[in-house]
C-alpha cells in the first residue's frame, strides 16, 4: 500500500475544505440553558396595538417557567449591594410610563379591577367563581375584571382557571421584607390602567382573602365614591425602625421621618390614585432599594400609604376595607381562619367590625371619622382547608345582604 505524500494530503484537506464550511453555516447551534429567576414567559407585551389579539397576550393563558418548578429566594444581596435600587428593569420602566399616560378619568360604564397578588394557586378560586358569577346574571355588561400577578417560580397545577383563566399578567418574582411585593402591585395597577379605560377603582386582593358580601354590595358601595381607602397610620411606635430599615439618611431628604406612615397593604384606590402611583418615580426611589434592617422591612406597608399622604392627603379616606385580626399575631403574620371557625356567625361578626381610621388630622376632626360607618367588604386570613365550608355558605350566608 502506497503511502500518502504531503501533497496528496494537502490536495485532500482543500476538497473538504467547502464541505466543513457549509456543516458549520447549516448546523444550528444548541442554546445555554438559564436559570436566571427573572425571567417570565410570554413577557413582552405591546401595549399601543388595541387589537383583540395584542389583548389576549396581555393574559398569558398561566405563568409558564421551564426552568423554575418550584421557589427559589431572591439571591442575598452583598454589602456593597445595600442600598442599591433594583426591580425596575427595562420592561417595568417603559410598562409604568405607558400607564402613566392614560386619562385619570374612566369611561362609562365604570368597573372595579381586582388585582390578585399570589405566589401559588388561588384556594378560594371556586368562592370567588360563585361572587363574580352572580354578577354576571344580573348585568348585561361586565363591571369587572381580573388581574392576576403570580410568582413565574412556582409551579401553578393546576392552571389557573374559571374567571381567572388568560387573567395571569407578565409576572416577576416576589418575596418577603424586598421591594418586589411593591413592585408587583404597581405592575398590576399598570396592567389594569392600559387593559380597560373603564376601570375606576382598583382593589388589591391576596390568595388567603374571601369577599364578605355579594358583588353588587360592594360595586355600589366603591363605585360612587370619589376617595381611595387606604390604611395610614401616622406615629406608630415602630416607624421609626422601619423608616430606618434601608440605612439611616435612606430616606432622606424625600421621604422625613415625620411624613413616613405605615398601612395595610390591601387598598382600594381610585383611577386618579393608580395613575399617581404609576406615574411617581421620586418617592418610589427611596423605598426601592435593599433593606440593611431585613426584619423591619415591609415596603408594600409602607410606599402607597406615605405616597398618598404626601402627595394627596385629602383625597383619601384613611382605612382599609380588609379585615384582618391581628389578635394573637405570631411572626409578623394575622390569625388565620381554619375551617373550624368558619360558620355563619363568623361572618356575621366580621361584617360587623369596623375599620380603624388612621387620621392624623389631614382631612378635619376626629369627630368626621366618628361618624363614619364604612363596612368591610373582604376580610383574610383564611385557611386553604377552610374553602369547602366557605363554598357550602357562599350563597345562603356570604352573598347575601
Amino acid at each position: 500500500m502506497l503511502s500518502p505524500t504531503p501533497l496528496s494530503l494537502f490536495c485532500a484537506l482543500l476538497l473538504c475544505l467547502p464541505l466543513a464550511i457549509v456543516f458549520t453555516i447549516n448546523t444550528p447551534t444548541t442554546p445555554t440553558s438559564t436559570t436566571d429567576s427573572s425571567s417570565v414567559a410570554d413577557a413582552t407585551v405591546t401595549y399601543e396595538s388595541k387589537s383583540p389579539k395584542t389583548q389576549n397576550q396581555l393574559f398569558p393563558d398561566q405563568p409558564t417557567s421551564k426552568n423554575h418548578s418550584f421557589r427559589q429566594p431572591l439571591q442575598t444581596p452583598t454589602d456593597e449591594e445595600y442600598g442599591q435600587q433594583y426591580y425596575d428593569d427595562e420592561d417595568d420602566v417603559a410598562l409604568l410610563k405607558q400607564a402613566s399616560k392614560v386619562k385619570s378619568r374612566p369611561k362609562s360604564p365604570k368597573k372595579l379591577a381586582f388585582l390578585f397578588l399570589t405566589t401559588a394557586p388561588l384556594p378560594f378560586a371556586r368562592l370567588w367563581d360563585v361572587y363574580f358569577a352572580n354578577h354576571r346574571i344580573n348585568h348585561r355588561e361586565r363591571l369587572f375584571n381580573i388581574y392576576v400577578h403570580a410568582d413565574p417560580r412556582y409551579n401553578y397545577t393546576p392552571p389557573f382557571q374559571g374567571v381567572f383563566a388568560n387573567r395571569v399578567i407578565p409576572s416577576k418574582p416576589t418575596e418577603r421584607n424586598t421591594p418586589s411585593l411593591t413592585a408587583a402591585a404597581r405592575r398590576l395597577l399598570a396592567n389594569a390602567l392600559l387593559h380597560d379605560h373603564s376601570n375606576s377603582m382598583f382593589v388589591l386582593v391576596s390568595p388567603s382573602c374571601i369577599p364578605l358580601h355579594s358583588f353588587e354590595f360592594t360595586y355600589n358601595k366603591l363605585i360612587k365614591s370619589r376617595k381611595s381607602f387606604i390604611e395610614i397610620l401616622a406615629h406608630e411606635e415602630w416607624s421609626f425602625d422601619r423608616w430606618v430599615a434601608r440605612g439611616d439618611q435612606a430616606m432622606l431628604p424625600e421621604v422625613s421621618l415625620e411624613e413616613f406612615r405605615i398601612g395595610s397593604q390591601f387598598w382600594v384606590l381610585t383611577r386618579k390614585h393608580a395613575k399617581l402611583i404609576v406615574s411617581d418615580s421620586q418617592i418610589w426611589a427611596k423605598f426601592n432599594q435593599r433593606c440593611v434592617r431585613v426584619h423591619t422591612c415591609f415596603p408594600e406597608e409602607n410606599y402607597f400609604p406615605t405616597l398618598l399622604h404626601m402627595r394627596d392627603a385629602r383625597g383619601i379616606i384613611p382605612a382599609t376595607l380588609t379585615f384582618v385580626n391581628w389578635t394573637g399575631c405570631y411572626d409578623g403574620h394575622p390569625v388565620t381562619y381554619d375551617r373550624d371557625e368558619v360558620s355563619p356567625e363568623l361572618i356575621s361578626t366580621l361584617r360587623n367590625e369596623r375599620p380603624r381610621y388612621g387620621d392624623d388630622g389631614a382631612n378635619g376632626s376626629d369627630l368626621f371619622w366618628a361618624n363614619r360607618t364604612d363596612p368591610f367588604l373582604f376580610a383574610r386570613k383564611f385557611h386553604p382547608r377552610s374553602a369547602r365550608v366557605l363554598l357550602r355558605i357562599a350563597r345562603s350566608v356570604i352573598f347575601k345582604d
